[in-house]
């Protein structure tokens, strides 16, 4: 038997895409407690939750990607404060785990430009 790789349910995608809206809301209004994060913008990119909506990945990147992991890394120590501001926004059954990640695809994107416009990609194209 072949296991077929089925993509987020649409469940999970709506609940991904409303954590995140809220999240990114927190993030603007909510003054969090930690010298790491003081003054600094974060943006939401993305959060994709588990098929149990027991957890919830969410992967971040601070304006200018400066100081990143220690952002990250800070983000991590404030996870149940911050799930907790979640829990007054969005009414779930259960409030998943957050796991902050950095999301690398804004350098990937960046790396992809920087190849496509290299001498040697326009040589090919030539």
């Amino acid at each position: 038997m072949k296991s077929h790789h089925k993509g987020p349910s649409q469940r999970q995608l709506r609940v991904s895409e409303n954590l995140r809206h809220e999240l990114s809301q927190i993030f603007t209004r909510v003054d969090i407690r930690d010298d790491d994060l003081k003054g600094v913008i974060i943006t939401v990119s993305e959060i994709r939750t588990s098929p149990d909506m027991r957890n919830a990945t969410v992967f971040v990147m601070p304006l200018g990607g400066e100081r990143a992991d220690e952002i990250v890394t800070a983000l991590e120590r404030n996870k149940k404060f911050l799930r907790g501001e979640l829990s007054r926004k969005v009414h779930l059954k259960y409030m998943p785990e957050l796991h902050f990640k950095l999301d690398e695809s804004f350098d990937n994107s960046g790396r992809i430009t920087e190849v496509l416009n290299s001498e040697k990609v326009a040589k090919d194209l030539d």
